[in-house]
């Protein structure tokens, strides 16, 4: 008899044991918690090879022709060597802006130059003058810092070439009227040639930005020694 009930009461206690093991499984215990693996990490967020360098919108600009951090150069235009002569900066835009101002750095003033009919203007990649500046002569007197030289009318630039022509003229002392710009010299040009040379200088002798140039003609031979090609930004 003493047996029967110890049996009895085994099997009553095994049967209790197996039916809360049963709830266990079934709420999220131990047991179940056991059984589900462990899901997987998180991904690491950020680790992507976008470029991350400086932009010219960090700075309220559009575009730019390069970082101006990197513009630690000086070009000393002499009124012999560039006086007349246009100089042009290639520059390329990603997307449709409206294209207002053109900044320039001037990094140097001469208080005794004499200036006169000079300008700032753009051309697309056919050549065709689209947008141009009133005369800086007096922007270039004072204030040696980067400043915006605004286009006589702004215009919608669509994605594609540019070339930002510069023309001086007057007398001024060649290491006193300068402008910042990049410390490549001519090696800027490595691997191109006309019609797509990213600094150069076309004509002789203008005294304002004629509406068209052939930019077949684009040459190096003024530029090719000691000269660096001038930072320009947008806006």
């Amino acid at each position: 008899m003493r047996t029967r009930t110890t049996t009895a009461g085994l099997a009553a206690t095994l049967a209790a044991l197996l039916a809360l093991t049963g709830c266990s499984s079934s709420d999220g215990g131990p047991h179940a918690a056991a059984s589900t693996p462990a899901a997987a990490p998180a991904p690491v967020q950020g680790g992507g090879s976008g470029y991350e360098g400086p932009r010219p919108q960090d700075q309220n600009l559009l575009a730019w022709t390069g970082d101006p951090n990197d513009a630690g150069h000086v070009t000393a235009q002499s009124a012999a060597g560039v006086g007349g002569r246009i100089t042009l900066v290639r520059i390329g835009l990603r997307e449709q802006i409206t294209w207002s101002n053109i900044w320039l750095g001037l990094a140097g003033v001469d208080a005794n130059a004499r200036l006169s009919d000079c300008y700032l203007g753009v051309y697309d990649a056919t050549g065709k003058l689209v947008a141009s500046t009133a005369d800086i002569s007096p922007q270039l007197m004072t204030d040696a810092v980067a400043k915006p030289l605004p286009l006589t009318k702004p215009f919608t630039a669509a994605p594609g070439t540019y070339f930002i022509a510069l023309l001086l003229n007057g007398n001024w002392a060649a290491n006193a009227l300068t402008l910042k710009a990049t410390g490549a010299g001519i090696s800027v040009n490595a691997g191109l040639t006309p019609p797509a040379l990213r600094y150069s200088t076309v004509l002789t002798g203008q005294t304002s930005l004629p509406p068209a140039l052939n930019l077949a003609e684009q040459s190096t031979s003024t530029i090719n020694t000691g000269w660096g090609s001038q930072w320009y930004g947008i806006s």
